[in-house]
């Protein structure tokens, strides 16, 4: 019996069956039940455990652990701050550009409004749209990146030449040129970020994909007449996770400093919603007479994007310790 007949049809992936490092030659074939009772490998667990692994071994980086306790304490301010809240952030409760009191901790802004208030409330339009445009952008590009690194060398080129017009556009140019034309709407911001996004993440997936493409398991899954498609988000996919979790890291940091930006030039949240950019914008003309209405939304958006930035950092130092280890080039 060939190894090829062992192989059960819709079986695992098969690069779920190539085997590990020496110290994984003693359970790598065992099979085990998975869900709706399909036999699925031990190297299964393994893949799984790696992932586990590069996390652990991230979180061991005093960077890592930086960036985490600033994006969580970003986080739970967004969640849970308008709870603490001692105004309504639409309230007037005391004079334009007060002095902070009592009544308004941080004093009070441009018409009169809490800052502190303000403050609380601001946090979430950023996170939500930075990770909605950052999740739209992966999406886009790494389904681009693959097709464009496992399709042959025409399909190949016409993707690539087509994401470097995109490329050659700088992307807080790009969104502005789209978002100013078609009008500052929530869903088009998301999607104008997402597709600036897009072309870079694509090279890295394809990048990625160019060199596993080369490995014997998808070469065996081709022998066994899979589709391409099958291959490339069965096979391909589940091995270049690790580059693509690092590029979420860093689109993220860039949507953050985006959406803040177009807020800011007024082609993003609108008044009187409650934003850190657009608290910018309303406020700087008091810069010098009330400075805590500016300085406090630059300082959070601040510490959101290095807590980021400082994540991504350990979690590339991590990958790269990783890949060392187990002999992955």
């Amino acid at each position: 019996m060939s190894p090829d007949e062992l192989v059960p049809a819709g079986g695992p992936p098969l690069s779920d069956l190539d085997l590990g490092p020496d110290e994984d030659l003693a359970e790598p074939l065992e099979p085990q039940l998975g869900r709706g009772g399909d036999m699925a490998p031990a190297s299964a667990k393994r893949r799984r455990r790696e992932w586990v692994q590069l996390l652990f071994d991230a979180l061991h980086y005093r960077r890592t652990q930086i960036g985490l306790a600033l994006c969580l304490f970003i986080v739970v301010m967004a969640a849970f701050g308008p709870l603490f809240a001692p105004h309504s952030p639409y309230a007037f409760v005391t004079a334009p550009f007060a002095k902070p009191s009592a009544t308004a901790p941080l004093g009070g802004d441009v018409i009169g409004r809490d800052v502190l208030s303000r403050v609380l409330y601001g946090g979430r339009s950023v996170l939500i749209l930075a990770i909605l445009a950052t999740a739209l952008g992966m999406a886009m590009g790494v389904s681009l990146g693959l097709a464009a690194g496992y399709a042959r060398q025409t399909v190949d080129d016409v993707i690539m030449r087509l994401l470097d017009v995109l490329l050659a556009f700088p992307q807080i140019v790009f969104v502005l040129l789209l978002v100013s034309v078609l009008g500052p709407r929530l869903w088009l911001i998301v999607l104008t970020v997402g597709l600036s996004h897009a072309p870079r993440i694509a090279r890295v997936a394809r990048g990625a994909t160019l060199e596993v493409k080369e490995r014997d398991f998808v070469k065996a899954a081709e022998s066994l007449g899979l589709s391409r498609v099958r291959i490339a988000f069965t096979e391909i996919l589940p091995n270049i996770t690790s580059p693509l979790l690092v590029e979420f890291g860093l689109r993220l940091t860039y949507s953050i400093g985006l959406i803040a930006a177009l807020s800011f030039m007024g082609f993003g949240m609108q008044p009187p919603a409650c934003d850190w950019g657009l608290m910018i914008n309303e406020n700087r003309i008091g810069i010098l007479v009330q400075p805590y209405s500016i300085f406090v939304p630059v300082a959070l958006i601040a510490i959101l994007t290095i807590g980021v930035n400082l994540a991504t950092d350990g979690l590339s130092h991590a990958m790269i310790g990783l890949e060392r280890d187990t002999g992955v080039s």
